[in-house]
């Protein structure tokens, strides 16, 4: 029962051959899947699905954001009609895997079969056919896996670049490409770098869609935010609460009318940026004018609507790096510099304070460097002059299309005479 007989010659491939009816294929396919499923691995990505995918708006460019809403969308499409070739291209911890894996949860939850699998690990699994007691010969598992409705293979590019390997990976993306099975694919190799034959498949705009996500690696950034707010020695924000645009003093009572304005531009600078933190914001004149006021402003608001802020002293931050090389610390280097370089919001207080050695200098240009290549929201303050600050941080500061600069030309608080207490300021949509 299930079974059929054809009815063909003697000497036909199939003569006496039982083959299984349509509902016992199906249910041998289903077995089969399930056992793939199982070297996949795949359970530990079964929360990956498209409502808990980000788009990191709050911490990305709007392109970039851009990128990873167009893969979103296809990703969804591919899911609801899977159909033709889907090529998700992007660096490390973009989101290519959260959104392959999404794509087989979601065919999973409708009943239909997907099979998900790393593609270093396939090959493995492949290898481990040979094995003398291996449950499966090697045929019978490509058969599997190339016949599989939907496949999606992870990471191309990631494995070993034997002769063996390419071959098998070249068989198998050829049998799919000539049977035009519905497949999906994620890579962070260039394409230039993958085989020539199954670059070529790949690029076949008549069968495949090509997503490119162009974002930081969501991964080191989450390590990153949780290294930040754990580890006060370096973050002096909790420190700063009471400086706010609520407890601001305009001294306009106290100023000439020229530099009550001045500082009345200031604040308007500083509020907007908190409203809008892009690129560079630089405040700089005389100590105990109010730069660090409105730093911390600043970075209290954005702190106050959950963002993620980094407020340093310069020279206290590169003795924190330097702390990296003692041997008693347990955080290394490489990891401390990146928690400052990719901070979601940066504050540098007291640029040009810090000792001007040639290990100084060059961090600091490094950092800085990285930051405005990256458009990343960034202050600084400095009582130190523009003209006298090191040249290659000077050119990216003075850079119109990066970076505003504002000078406060007003003495410092404490020479106020008969300065009265500092009273707070009321600013529109904001509580005290």
């Amino acid at each position: 029962m299930g079974f059929y007989v054809l009815d063909v010659p003697v000497g036909h491939p199939l003569f006496g051959k039982a083959i299984p009816c349509e509902c016992q294929r199906e249910e041998w396919q289903r077995r089969s899947l399930r056992q793939l499923q199982r070297i996949s691995h795949f359970e530990h990505l079964q929360n990956k699905t498209f409502d808990t995918f980000s788009l990191r708006e709050e911490e990305l460019p709007p392109a970039q954001v851009e990128t990873l809403r167009r893969a979103l969308e296809a990703a969804r499409r591919f899911a609801d009609a899977p159909e033709g070739w889907l090529l998700l291209i992007g660096g490390l911890g973009t989101g290519k895997t959260h959104l392959a894996a999404a794509i087989a949860n979601e065919r999973i939850a409708r009943g239909k079969p997907a099979l998900f699998i790393v593609v270093p690990d396939l090959l493995d699994h492949l290898r481990a056919t040979f094995h003398p007691q291996s449950d499966t010969t090697y045929d019978e598992r490509f058969e599997e896996i190339r016949k599989a409705p939907l496949l999606i293979l992870d990471d191309l590019g990631a494995e070993s670049a034997t002769s063996w390997a390419q071959e098998k990976l070249y068989q198998l993306i050829n049998y799919r490409y000539n049977a035009k099975l519905p497949t999906v694919f994620t890579t962070n190799a260039r394409l230039d770098q993958l085989e020539s034959r199954i670059r070529s498949r790949l690029l076949d705009h008549t069968l495949t869609t090509v997503c490119h996500l162009d974002a930081p690696d969501y991964r080191i950034r989450q390590q990153l935010i949780k290294d930040l707010t754990e580890g006060p020695e370096l973050n002096i924000l909790p420190y700063l609460g009471d400086m706010t645009f609520a407890t601001w003093d305009d001294r306009a009572d106290k100023l000439p009318r020229t530099q009550a304005e001045n500082l009345e531009r200031a604040l308007a600078l500083a509020l907007a940026y908190a409203e809008h933190p892009r690129n560079w914001l630089v405040f700089t004149g005389p100590y105990g004018s109010g730069k660090t006021h409105l730093a911390a402003a600043i970075a209290n608001e954005r702190a106050r609507r959950g963002d993620h802020v980094l407020f340093v002293v310069v020279p206290d931050l590169l003795d924190y790096l330097r702390g990296a090389f003692n041997p008693e610390s347990t955080v290394p280097y490489d990891r401390r510099f990146e928690e400052v370089k990719r901070a979601p919001l940066l504050i540098l207080d007291d640029l040009g304070t810090e000792s001007a050695t040639p290990w100084a200098r060059e961090k600091l240009y490094q950092l800085l460097n990285f930051r405005y290549n990256a458009h990343l929201p960034t202050v600084i303050t400095t009582a130190k002059p523009i003209d006298q600050i090191d040249e290659r941080i000077r050119t990216r500061i003075l850079d119109p299309r990066r970076s505003v600069v504002f000078a406060l030309t007003v003495p410092p608080y404490m020479q106020d005479p008969d300065r009265p207490p500092r009273r707070a300021r009321k600013t529109k949509g904001r509580k005290g």
